[in-house]
């Protein structure tokens, strides 16, 4: 029962600690002088895929930590890693459902989908790992793979609207 506590206790600081993180990377970029090592893990620019940056690095750094400090299993880092899935899913669904609706996009909504996206995320990764749910470890090479496109596509973006800054109409970092 103490163990389920302390479980529970860490995906909740994870959870907060995933939100003020989020929201601070959305400013380190400009705070650094438009540093690209900082980039890396920050939004360079006001496109969808880099506001996913935000959610992607603090919940990375929770599955790592979880790993090696609470669960040390396979199964952990591929739930937490279907979590992020659909957090990631949820940010990028729900942003071009409401502005294709309303036409345009409000910070306030754009905010309030991180935060549920990453309530979503946690809630769905905590309840698969309660329940011991076995996985398949290809959810590391998803878990790998999105790394990697999150640091490449900060240098190299795809010339597509995910990755297009509606403010500057360019990509990528400047």
């Amino acid at each position: 029962m103490k163990k389920e506590k302390n479980f529970l206790l860490f995906e909740i600081l994870s959870t907060v600690f995933i939100l003020i993180l989020g929201t601070v990377l959305h400013f380190t970029f400009a705070f650094s002088n438009n540093n690209p090592i900082v980039g890396i893990f920050s939004a360079v620019n006001e496109s969808t895929w880099e506001h996913l940056k935000l959610l992607f690095f603090p919940m990375l750094i929770t599955i790592i930590i979880g790993f090696f400090v609470k669960n040390k299993s396979i199964n952990y880092v591929c739930n937490k890693t279907k979590g992020l899935i659909i957090a990631l899913s949820f940010i990028i669904v729900f942003f071009y459902t409401y502005t294709g609706v309303i036409g345009t996009n409000y910070a306030f909504l754009d905010i309030s989908s991180f935060f549920i996206a990453t309530l979503l995320g946690q809630i769905y990764a905590y309840i698969k790992n309660k329940s011991n749910c076995p996985c398949n470890i290809s959810f590391l090479v998803i878990l790998f793979l999105l790394l990697f496109s999150f640091i490449f596509f900060t240098f190299f973006p795809p010339h597509i609207g995910l990755f297009k800054d509606p403010v500057t109409n360019l990509y990528g970092i400047n």
